[in-house]
């Protein structure tokens, strides 16, 4: 063996790698309870001529292990955000103190209550009060969920905020590990690491990325989305997330800002919220599969009601001997400027009246496809949204749109139950784009139309009587009211019928008819009829579009029947219970699809009720099992890098003993050289 070897050089060497395994394992005990804290472990090698070589401390960590614990912290964070606030709207429409349900029943109870006694003003004045209690209902719901849209915003910025904290601070931690390394190779800059490693952790529990190390094995770590955008690159630059709104400024939309230095223009980056994950994944997931949804459904539902008691009220007569009016008021619509349209420009929208069962819970962009000379949009496109902003598809999948619809003057009908008009005189260009919300916040602004009881139009305002002398045995069964419109029906609008309208049906065989009116001029002749249902649409020529008459029995010839303005008919109770069947009526639109069947307001209450709790409880199941999957994870985690006390305190004795070994040889040597002086003294 060559080389020097001496007693002082070997204990010298082991009592100082004594020393640093006791610090190390004394670091690891003093930790043992600091968060993020990974275990510690020193190695130390042989030298070739004796003694110990050089220590190195390092970490104790299974990436394996610590991936997978990232990936299970996503998923808890993204579930119990999504569970607590699903849960919170569950329980709002679940209460039955809340519930649209037991409104529509009471209103519906208190109509056919009146229509028992048409003339009592206590039982109108009941409808009224159960109609503004509805109401309170509605808003109470819509005021609810407008609040919570108003609370997810603060979140999102909340949240958005803190990661933009943590993507910086790892990028700045990168920079001080890669600064750290170079400084002091012989060991890890165990602290720095992890720190970084508790700030991705955290990153993690807000949106789903990942992590892998550098190619040029530095320490830097890269951190990405899981959809593949860059968070922090090698260097330690970072780019950052921002929220925008495009037209609806409630509607925030997250993007990533790319921070690039030197001659690259910085870009801002859309991003899918759909494959966020974390926990603000599961806030853009409850805005978009639970709130925004609910909110519409509600909306659609006190449209879809308020319009269909309106149209029924004015088929009818009041009080007061009229045509029924509006018993609720509908709010007018207004179109939001995209950022490609001037805000000076507005549009505005109404509901169409009698259209209310073609009402979804679609939001509507309207975008400008021909303009005149003078800036005047003269043609349109519209497109049916969802509340995140992406295109209803109808069955064969494909955005629903409708081209070409040319403007009118005034409003203009577009699908969906929805008019429209430009309001500014000029400026437009194609291209201009508005988005229009016609139910997320409709149901907080409908009103009362009318306190007076006598507005209720329980009579029907037409009646059809058998003449006295008639030979046969037909009667009147029936008679049906389609408009009231001055302008388009038979009704004078001043208690009468126009002249021409027709007032009279002459039988002149047992299947032949005549069609008069109150001139006694023949409007129509109807021969072969093979049943007395609606003569006047069986008499066709636009006889049918104010109202009809159904007669049961065989008539004769010469037998003939009047219809009348029904004059002093406060006791017909007709228009009465036609408002009261709507609540078996199909009045909200099921989809897109204009074919599909509409559902009664009761049905699309439960529907909804059901929904939110289907989603309320899957998420619960869901975050369940993302816990124990986590707690499963964070038990490998810890079994590999956390501090075992057992373990550590064997861990000080073995050092303790080794310290004193390599402190006997020094004092061993000492005496020995001591010895050797002395002989030669």
């Amino acid at each position: 063996m060559s080389g020097n070897v001496d007693l002082y050089s070997i204990a010298t060497s082991g009592v100082n790698a004594s020393s640093r395994l006791l610090a190390t394992a004394s670091n690891n005990i003093a930790n043992v309870n600091s968060e993020g804290y990974v275990r510690e472990r020193t190695s130390v090698t042989s030298e070739l001529y004796g003694g110990v070589g050089r220590a190195t401390t390092e970490r104790v960590i299974n990436q394996f292990a610590q991936n997978q614990l990232r990936r299970d912290t996503t998923l808890v964070g993204e579930w119990q955000t999504f569970s607590e606030k699903t849960s919170a709207i569950d329980n709002l429409l679940a209460n039955e103190a809340n519930s649209l349900s037991t409104g529509f029943s009471d209103f519906f109870a208190s109509v056919q209550t009146a229509a028992d006694d048409p003339t009592n003003l206590s039982s109108r004045q009941l409808v009224l009060s159960e109609g503004e209690a509805l109401l309170r209902r509605m808003s109470s719901l819509s005021d609810f969920m407008e609040a919570k849209e108003e609370e997810l915003n603060l979140e999102f910025t909340s949240m958005v905020n803190q990661a933009n904290s943590l993507i910086q601070s790892i990028g700045d931690l990168n920079e001080a590990i890669l600064v750290a390394k170079g400084n002091f190779k012989d060991s890890e800059p165990t602290a720095l690491l992890n720190e970084r490693d508790t700030a991705i952790t955290e990153l993690a529990e807000i949106m789903d990325i990942t992590v892998r190390e550098s190619k040029n094995a530095d320490g830097s770590l890269l951190v990405n989305l899981s959809s593949g955008e860059s968070l922090v690159l090698e260097d330690g630059s970072f780019n950052l997330f921002e929220l925008s709104d495009n037209a609806d400024f409630m509607q925030k939309q997250l993007q990533l800002a790319t921070n690039f230095s030197g001659s690259k223009p910085n870009t801002d980056i859309n991003i899918a919220e759909e494959d966020l994950g974390g926990a603000l994944g599961g806030l853009f997931r409850y805005r978009d599969e639970v709130l925004g949804p609910s909110q519409r459904d509600i909306g659609q539902m006190a449209v879809a009601f308020a319009d269909a008691v309106n149209s029924q009220n004015q088929l009818g007569m009041d009080l007061d001997f009229q045509l029924g009016g509006d018993i609720f008021t509908l709010p007018e619509l207004s179109g939001l400027p995209y950022s490609n349209t001037p805000p000076t420009l507005a549009l505005s929208g109404q509901f169409t009246p009698g259209r209310g069962n073609e009402l979804t819970d679609a939001d509507i962009r309207v975008s400008v496809t021909n303009v005149t000379g003078a800036g005047v949009p003269s043609e349109v496109s519209v497109e049916l949204l969802n509340g995140d902003g992406t295109p209803k598809l109808d069955e064969n999948n494909q955005p629903v749109l409708f081209s070409n619809i040319t403007l009118n003057a005034g409003y203009t009908e577009i699908p969906g139950g929805i008019e429209i008009e430009f309001q500014s005189a000029s400026g437009y260009s194609v291209g201009n784009q508005f988005l229009i919300q016609p139910v997320k916040y409709s149901a907080s602004d409908i009103t009362m139309a009318t306190t007076r009881p006598e507005d209720l139009a329980f009579a029907s305002p037409v009646r059809g009587d058998a003449e006295n002398n008639n030979l046969g045995d037909a009667s009147v069964v029936n008679t049906q009211v389609y408009d009231t419109d001055v302008t388009t029906s038979f009704f004078d609008g001043a208690g009468g019928l126009d002249t021409g309208a027709p007032t009279q049906i002459r039988f002149t065989t047992a299947d032949t008819y005549e069609v008069l009116d109150s001139g006694g001029t023949v409007l129509s002749t109807v021969t072969g009829a093979t049943d007395f249902n609606n003569l006047l649409a069986q008499a066709g020529g636009g006889l049918d579009g104010s109202y009809d008459i159904s007669l049961e029995g065989i008539p004769a010839a010469g037998d003939t029947f009047s219809i009348s303005y029904n004059t002093n008919g406060s006791f017909d109770n007709q228009n009465a219970l036609e408002l009261a069947s709507l609540k078996q009526a199909s009045l909200v639109q099921l989809s897109t699809n204009s074919s599909s069947e509409p559902r009664t307001l009761h049905e699309s209450y439960s529907t909804l009720v059901s929904r939110v709790g289907e989603e309320s409880a899957s998420a619960s199941i869901a975050l369940q099992a993302a816990e124990s999957m986590k707690v499963q994870s964070t038990e490998w985690f810890d079994s590999v890098s956390g501090v075992s006390l057992d373990e550590e305190a064997a861990n000080l004795v073995r050092y303790q003993q080794s310290y004193a070994a390599a402190a006997r040889i020094l004092s061993t040597a000492q005496e020995l050289f001591n010895t050797i002086l002395s002989s030669v003294r």
